[in-house]
């Protein structure tokens, strides 16, 4: 099922990077994980992974810098991303200000992440759409 695709896991908390890396390898990916933004770079640049999983709110470098400075670049910005994240619902903000995708995308004109996971990750929902992206 997986074909030896990689899955960079990017989270800031230990149970959450464990638990995800474990789904994932149990589905038959390889998983690499980092715990900021800044280690993510260091992983990506080591080599491309195939997938991201990325948490937003993070200390050292943000998953939100982190995802700008990746699909700015001609090198990265074709690795799909989900976006996973304990923000309530961040597609939509009750204020009208804005919305989680127009701060992602806002200013550069930078795609929207190709999928959003609030946690708890619904499991199954999250291998599904990771395969549908990774259909070769």
């Amino acid at each position: 099922m997986a074909n030896g695709k990689t899955i960079l896991v990017v989270d800031d908390e230990p149970d959450v990077r464990s638990y995800l890396a474990a789904v994932l390898g149990d589905a038959g990916y390889e998983v690499r994980t980092a715990e900021n933004g800044k280690e993510a770079m260091d992983v990506v640049e080591a080599g491309a992974p195939d997938l991201i999983s990325l948490d937003i709110t993070m200390p050292e470098k943000t998953g939100v810098r982190f995802y700008r400075e990746l699909r700015e670049d001609a090198a990265t910005a074709g690795i799909p991303v989900l976006i996973v994240t304990g923000v309530v619902n961040p597609w939509a903000s009750p204020d009208g200000s804005g919305t989680m995708k127009d701060f992602l995308s806002n200013r550069r004109q930078i795609p929207a992440p190709e999928g959003f996971f609030e946690k708890p990750v619904d499991q199954e929902a999250y291998l599904e759409r990771i395969e549908e992206l990774l259909r070769d």
